[in-house]
Protein backbone atom coordinates (compact mmCIF):
# COMPACT_ATOMS: atom_id res chain seq x y z
CA UNK A 1 0.00 0.00 0.00
CA UNK A 2 1.32 3.44 -0.87
CA UNK A 3 1.72 6.17 1.71
CA UNK A 4 -1.28 8.12 0.41
CA UNK A 5 -3.47 5.01 0.23
CA UNK A 6 -2.38 4.02 3.73
CA UNK A 7 -3.20 7.47 5.07
CA UNK A 8 -6.63 7.47 3.40
CA UNK A 9 -7.42 4.04 4.85
CA UNK A 10 -6.38 5.10 8.35
CA UNK A 11 -8.49 8.25 8.03
CA UNK A 12 -11.53 6.17 7.02
CA UNK A 13 -11.01 4.03 10.14
CA UNK A 14 -11.55 7.03 12.43
CA UNK A 15 -14.84 6.49 14.23
CA UNK A 16 -17.01 8.17 16.80
CA UNK A 17 -16.82 5.13 19.08
CA UNK A 18 -13.43 4.76 20.76
CA UNK A 19 -13.69 0.95 20.78
CA UNK A 20 -14.28 0.81 17.02
CA UNK A 21 -11.57 3.35 16.36
CA UNK A 22 -9.03 1.28 18.33
CA UNK A 23 -10.09 -2.02 16.75
CA UNK A 24 -10.08 -0.75 13.18
CA UNK A 25 -6.69 0.93 13.56
CA UNK A 26 -5.20 -2.19 15.17
CA UNK A 27 -6.59 -4.31 12.35
CA UNK A 28 -5.10 -2.03 9.68
CA UNK A 29 -1.73 -2.21 11.46
CA UNK A 30 -1.71 -5.98 12.03
CA UNK A 31 -4.25 -7.75 9.81
CA UNK A 32 -5.12 -5.72 6.75
CA UNK A 33 -1.95 -6.75 4.92
CA UNK A 34 -3.07 -10.40 5.06
CA UNK A 35 -6.35 -9.70 3.25
CA UNK A 36 -6.82 -10.67 -0.36
CA UNK A 37 -8.22 -8.22 -2.92
CA UNK A 38 -11.88 -9.20 -2.42
CA UNK A 39 -11.54 -8.96 1.37
CA UNK A 40 -9.92 -5.54 1.03
CA UNK A 41 -12.90 -4.41 -1.02
CA UNK A 42 -15.23 -5.84 1.63
CA UNK A 43 -13.29 -3.97 4.34
CA UNK A 44 -13.67 -0.75 2.37
CA UNK A 45 -17.45 -1.34 2.13
CA UNK A 46 -17.54 -2.13 5.84
CA UNK A 47 -15.96 1.26 6.60
CA UNK A 48 -18.92 2.92 4.91
CA UNK A 49 -21.35 1.49 7.45
CA UNK A 50 -22.66 3.22 10.58
CA UNK A 51 -20.84 2.80 13.92
CA UNK A 52 -23.79 1.25 15.72
CA UNK A 53 -24.24 -1.32 12.96
CA UNK A 54 -20.53 -2.23 13.05
CA UNK A 55 -20.61 -2.48 16.82
CA UNK A 56 -23.55 -4.91 16.72
CA UNK A 57 -21.78 -7.11 14.17
CA UNK A 58 -18.46 -7.10 15.99
CA UNK A 59 -20.12 -7.85 19.32
CA UNK A 60 -21.94 -10.78 17.71
CA UNK A 61 -25.40 -9.41 18.50
CA UNK A 62 -26.35 -9.19 14.81
CA UNK A 63 -25.16 -11.02 11.71
CA UNK A 64 -23.40 -8.94 9.07
CA UNK A 65 -24.35 -9.26 5.40
CA UNK A 66 -22.87 -12.34 3.75
CA UNK A 67 -20.35 -10.34 1.72
CA UNK A 68 -18.88 -8.81 4.91
CA UNK A 69 -18.83 -11.89 7.17
CA UNK A 70 -15.26 -12.93 6.45
CA UNK A 71 -13.89 -9.47 7.25
CA UNK A 72 -16.05 -9.15 10.37
CA UNK A 73 -14.73 -12.51 11.62
CA UNK A 74 -11.16 -11.35 11.06
CA UNK A 75 -11.88 -8.10 12.89
CA UNK A 76 -13.40 -10.05 15.79
CA UNK A 77 -10.20 -12.05 16.13
CA UNK A 78 -7.99 -8.93 16.10
CA UNK A 79 -6.50 -8.15 19.48
CA UNK A 80 -6.32 -4.56 20.66
CA UNK A 81 -3.63 -3.70 23.18
CA UNK A 82 -4.81 -1.92 26.30
CA UNK A 83 -3.62 1.68 26.45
Amino acid sequence: MTGDADNRLRWRCRRGMLELDALLHAFVAHGYGDLGPSERQAFSRLLGREDMELNEWLAGREEPPTELRSVVEKLRSCKVRKL
